[in-house]
């Protein structure tokens, strides 16, 4: 009898892990279905390429500790292992008797089933009289509930009367996690019904030892080595398993095992093809070069003395937390992505993710990121970089990164990888950022070695959403760089905190980069830090405006200059001072506004206004441009820039503002493309996102460290201060006040119900307490002309400590709307805080315990972290309701559909492959046409239509997608949303 022979006689040889419903198999002429088996060698050996080649040394010894016995060695293995069994529930009759029942199988696959249900009835394999009459559970919950007695355990619960082995049991349930929800102890028990443990126990015991026995694991220590009880090591597992379950289940990857060949040949071939697949995906962990310096890095620049201070306060070895606060134009970005290098070099992370506040300044830094690859990467000749958020697929970038991998991936089947082995900045498919379009999938740009994207994709990481351990795998194994830290509301911070915690538990790093940091989030992050290392916070006497915290929590601050010093001896440790000068301007209403912006800038100089909401920009816009000519302009001088517009027309808006007002490709000189005279009217969008350059600023009110990030858009770049003209020499931010009772501005919106008929409506965009508690700060400081002098970074801290701090005590009032604000803020904020603490995970209890797995449990009810979910517990990154995600097409005369108005970009609905070239192009124009329609549109009088009640319109691309029709001449919907309108200039409106 051969050895093929003999292991085709056991009964779980007949176990199907996989059919070939997408016919890979039966192309290449393999078999229509994969052994279990094969597909636990195929993910074991997953497991061990990730193991070798992406998982950071932090990642080593939490896992050696949690199933090694503190062995690294003994823990790969043993982690191999228990990986492969995450299947082990699809022997039952519920899971086998879908074999050839889905809609998408054809008579190919029903003919295979008959075949393979009459060879597994004849091996022995317990189907029972009818396979599709049987008790139904989900197979990872059949695994959850039988492998723990399968591995040793001995409770009563396995069967014994022992005592129950805990780490078992974690394991088993965390296995049972594989498809993105952990499941509670009663999914688990409720699964045991599924499959009868009596008559499946000795085949699944033949399937746990012959899977041994190929791995080389010793079933007698098991017991004792698997111990995952650090809150951490329980998710870098489950992420661990789930990343190599998806890669092994990939068929473009694995070929599916035949009965002729013997098990030790499928565990060489599942070693052979996963190297490959880890290859092909360029899963290899970041190598840069140990000895880079600055100037290999940034050639263009020389460290500034505060990158200098922050280099030097950085741990030579282990993570660390770095919090750097600094004005805009600082240096903020590249000294984070040299502490991400260096932090590489002594920890050995993969990669590193940038959280971003918006999507219009992830696709922005994006191009940065990848122009530091192409110095970074050291001996790596490319490496993955995902753009990670909803609608990443349309922009141009990610298309030349998806060009660039196709380019280099048919020159290494040609043979000519040295064609492209010598980067070009200047050429996108020659640089050494490239993009898999497997990273495209849900959840997996955070795998990617190098991503950039939103932060909503942290704060979801540390809430029940679906998968949740994959995004907490991905981040853990990075140095994590959360930008604009100030941006975020308290229900976010929230969330980042617990996400720091669970990092630091990982002995993941985090930067955060902040202009305008308030001391209680700095101390917030520093104690969910020092927490998740469950370390005491250790205080020095130093102070500046770097705070560096060790593994051990002991805090170094740095950066700052004694200033009596810095003249006599010429210490270049303090950030250089910026001069802006305030004034106030009762907002004299669009008309007026508009004349004194051309008029101001009538012989030139590059003015923004900055608009809280999108109505006041469009009003101010429509205004200006209708007066253009009678003020000697020109409408195509004046620009509109706000987020609730369609992508087609926004973005390339945005590339245009961002080419001919950015800093050009030769920071040394004035940009060429940079206009003489230029007014554009935004939204935040030009606060957060853009990196632009202004001679000139006006904004509205908004919270002080909103006002500073905002001054950073004026006078930005130096290389132009030379050629500003005259009048706009200074620095000059003008704030445009609403007017209300007793010379007071007017901060709280309208409220009947509070008598209150007058109002302003930006109340509803920023607390009314901190819009008052600014204007108050800032008043106080005015001289006697009424302008202030802010001066940065020396004004930064004490200004948001005023605004953020203690409510001042002020008589009259003022003092009444203070205290009327700061009552209905401190309510507010105890409802955001309340609401994060429960909704996110985190790693320990309040007296320091490990959390148990049972408290991991998720479930549908809790969202895929989109906006699915029960009402109240659903996984959200933002307490306002969420938007409705619509796509825009236009309905010609001819009845056909459009992407454009004219017509000339009909809508392709056809379906395509899955990554071929019309597939991609026809996401790319979808996403360009999708809006996000706000909440408040389908609420109270004159609501919108809810899309449930939208008609269907047909096509296979809009399956599952809410569609509204536009017609081509007025851009009014006439399908769907009636009420709703499509300007290409100034966007939606309803």
């Amino acid at each position: 009898m051969t050895n093929g022979q003999k292991w085709s006689l056991k009964r779980h040889f007949f176990i199907w892990a996989k059919t070939d419903q997408r016919r890979f198999s039966r192309r290449r002429g393999g078999p229509s279905w994969n052994p279990l088996l094969a597909h636990a060698l195929d993910t074991a050996a997953c497991v061990g390429q990730l193991w070798d080649r992406y998982l950071p040394l932090t990642a080593w010894a939490r896992l050696a500790d949690a199933f090694g016995g503190g062995r690294e060695d003994t823990a790969r293995r043993v982690v191999m292992f228990l990986a492969a069994l995450h299947d082990l529930g699809k022997g039952s009759g519920c899971f086998l008797r879908m074999f050839g029942t889905s809609r998408w199988d054809g008579p190919y696959l029903r003919q295979a089933r008959a075949m393979w249900e009459q060879q597994a009835r004849a091996a022995g394999l317990p189907l029972g009289k009818d396979l599709d009459v049987q008790p139904g559970a989900r197979h990872e919950h059949i695994t959850a509930v039988h492998l723990p007695r399968l591995l040793g355990c001995t409770c009563e619960e396995c069967g014994g009367a022992g005592p129950p082995s805990t780490g078992l049991h974690t394991a088993a349930a965390l296995l049972g996690g594989h498809h993105g929800d952990i499941p509670s102890p009663d999914t688990i028990g409720r699964a045991a019904m599924a499959a009868d443990i009596t008559v499946w126990l000795p085949i699944y015991a033949e399937l746990v030892q012959d899977t041994a026995e190929l791995i080389g694991v010793d079933l007698t220590t098991l017991p004792r080595l698997v111990a995952p009880e650090r809150p951490s090591a329980m998710v870098l597992f489950t992420g661990l398993v789930i990343l190599a379950d998806w890669i092994a289940s990939d068929e473009s990857h694995f070929a599916y095992r035949t009965l002729t060949t013997s098990p030790q040949q499928w565990w060489h071939d599942s070693g052979t093809q996963a190297r490959a697949a880890i290859t092909r995906l360029r899963l290899d962990a970041w190598q840069p070069e140990p000895a880079a310096e600055w100037a290999d890095l940034f050639p263009d620049t020389t460290p500034r003395p505060l990158q200098s201070a922050a280099m030097t306060a950085l741990p030579a070895t282990g993570p660390a937390l770095v919090i750097v606060e600094s004005d805009t134009g600082s240096g903020k970005t590249r000294l984070a992505l040299w502490c991400a290098h260096h932090l590489a070099v002594t920890c050995g992370y993969q990669g590193l993710y940038m959280a971003m506040p918006t999507r219009a300044a992830a696709n922005q830094m994006a191009d940065e990121i990848a122009a530091f690859m192409d110095r970074a990467l050291g001996e790596q000749n490319t490496a993955n970089l995902a753009v990670v958020h909803a609608t990443a697929e349309a922009t141009d970038f990610v298309h030349q990164l998806l060009d660039a991998e196709r380019t280099r991936a048919q020159a290494a089947l040609d043979g000519l990888e040295d064609f492209v082995s010598t980067p070009r900045p200047d050429d996108p498919l020659q640089r050494r950022a490239v993009l898999s379009p497997w990273y495209l999938r849900r959840c997996l740009g955070l795998i990617a070695p190098f991503a950039v994207g939103t932060v909503d994709q942290v704060v979801l990481a540390a809430q029940p959403s679906h998968h949740w351990m994959l995004r907490m795998f991905g981040l853990a194994a990075k140095t994590l760089i959360i930008d604009e830290a100030h941006a975020y509301e308290l229900f976010q911070q929230g969330l980042l905190e617990a996400a720091i915690s669970w990092l630091a538990d990982a002995g993941a790093s985090v930067v955060v980069l902040s202009a305008t940091l308030p001391a209680a989030v700095r101390t917030a992050l520093i104690r969910a830090w020092c927490d998740g290392h469950r370390a005491p916070t250790t205080h020095t006497a130093q102070t500046g405006p770097i705070t560096v915290v060790d593994q051990h929590g002991v805090i170094t601050h740095t950066g700052q200059a004694n200033s009596t010093d810095r003249s006599s001896q010429g210490d270049r440790t303090a950030p250089a001072e910026l001069h802006t000068f305030i004034d106030f301007l009762p907002d004299p209403g669009t008309a007026v506004l508009a004349a004194r912006l051309m008029d101001e800038a009538r012989k030139g100089g590059i003015t923004v206004v900055i608009r809280n909401r999108v109505a006041p920009a469009v009003d101010l816009y429509r205004t200006a441009t209708h007066w253009a000519h009678t003020h000697g302009w020109s409408p195509r001088e004046i620009v509109l820039l706000h987020g609730q517009n369609l992508p087609r027309y926004r973005l390339p808006g945005e590339d245009l503002l961002t080419r001919r007002l950015g800093p050009g490709k030769d920071r040394t000189h004035r940009n060429p493309e940079r206009p003489d005279r230029l007014l554009v009217i935004a939204t935040q969008v030009a606060e957060q996102s853009l990196d632009i350059d202004f001679d000139r600023i006006y904004t509205d009110l908004a919270p002080i460290d909103v006002l500073i990030q905002r001054r950073g858009r004026v006078h930005r770049h130096q290389v132009n201060d030379s050629s500003r003209p005259e009048a706009f020499r200074d620095p000059r931010m003008t704030i445009l006040i609403q007017p209300g009772a007793d010379e007071l501005p007017l901060v709280e919106p309208p409220d009947p119900r509070e008598a209150r008929s007058q109002g302003n409506a930006d109340g509803h965009v920023y607390p009314p307490y901190l819009l008052a508690a600014t204007w108050y700060a800032l008043i106080q400081r005015a001289r006697e002309d009424g302008t202030v002098h802010l001066i940065t970074p020396a004004d930064t801290t004490p200004l948001i400590e005023e605004v953020y701090g203690p409510k001042p005590t002020v008589a009259g009032t003022l003092g009444e709307l203070l205290d009327r604000t700061s009552r209905r803020l401190r309510s507010d904020h105890g409802n955001e805080e309340g609401q994060s603490l429960s909704r996110a995970f985190r790693p320990f209890t309040r007296r320091g315990r490990s959390i148990p797995v049972t408290d991991l449990a998720s479930g549908k009810s809790h969202g895929s972290g989109d906006s699915d979910g029960i009402a109240g517990i659903r996984a959200i990154s933002r307490l306002s309701e969420p938007p409705i995600d619509a796509i825009l097409l236009y309905r010609q005369p001819n009845g056909s559909l459009s992407y454009d108005p004219s017509g000339q970009r009909r809508a392709d609905l056809a379906r395509h492959g899955a990554d071929s070239p019309a597939r991609r192009q026809q996401q790319k124009d979808l996403l360009l046409n999708t809006a996000s329609l706000p909440a408040h549109w389908f609420t109270g009088n004159n609501a919108l239509p809810p899309p449930e009640t939208w008609p269907t319109i047909p096509g296979p691309a809009l399956r599952n997608h809410y569609v509204a029709l536009l017609n081509p001449s007025t851009g009014a919907c006439i399908s769907g949303p009636t009420g709703i309108t499509c300007n290409p200039v100034t966007g939606l409106t309803r």
